[in-house]
């Protein structure tokens, strides 16, 4: 049997990626503020210098934390695509949204509440993942407007916001009164409401 041997290079990137998947579990459960990069490195068992050798500092992991979340969030959203109806497509949207939202409540806590302002570079980060999410729900909203012969009236970028923002908003409550979540029944209602 023949292996082959990692380059140092693949070694680098396999150790980033286990910084980056250990420091996302540190963020979700005790969020961006509640971190430092001392406790990334005792978690990981290492020296602070270690870390920095791989990350300029906390911000530089966190982004990367970021695009890995985000990366998940649009895979969830992509699923609602193969959906045969767009009730059906709506309806998964809203609810794998909800479900992936509760999942990572601290990291999308964050992600919802303005940083401080020395972390505009991460809040410009978070508006152009948002941004993205937002061009992956918005061509759902418009084929709503289509099928289900809504008002052309109705801006479909007001509604994407008006639609996300929702379930922000009842993600962050869920969070903070520590409450489960009825992702299903809750699309239920939201679908009924805004379509």
């Amino acid at each position: 049997m023949t292996t082959i041997a990692k380059q140092p290079g693949d070694i680098v990137e396999d150790t980033k990626k286990y910084i980056i998947n250990t420091a996302r579990r540190f963020f979700s459960e005790y969020s961006y503020l509640g971190v430092s990069m001392n406790d990334i490195a005792k978690k990981l068992n290492i020296t602070k210098a270690a870390l920095y050798y791989h990350f300029t500092g906390k911000a530089e992991i966190y982004e990367n934390v970021l695009d890995d979340v985000f990366n998940d969030l649009s895979l969830a959203i992509t699923q609602s695509l193969d959906e045969s109806t767009i009730d059906k497509k709506l309806h998964k949207l809203v609810k794998n949204y909800l479900d992936f939202g509760f999942k990572e409540k601290n990291l999308i806590k964050a992600v919802m509440l303005k940083l401080s302002p020395s972390d505009s570079k991460i809040t410009k980060h978070i508006a152009q993942l948002r941004e993205g999410v937002a061009s992956m729900i918005e061509p759902v909203i418009k084929e709503a407007f289509v099928n289900k012969k809504l008002s052309k009236k109705i801006d479909s970028q007001i509604l994407t916001s008006l639609l996300t923002s929702m379930m922000d908003g009842l993600l962050l409550e869920y969070s903070f009164l520590n409450k489960k979540i009825n992702s299903a029944k809750i699309a239920d209602q939201i679908i009924a409401v805004l379509f």
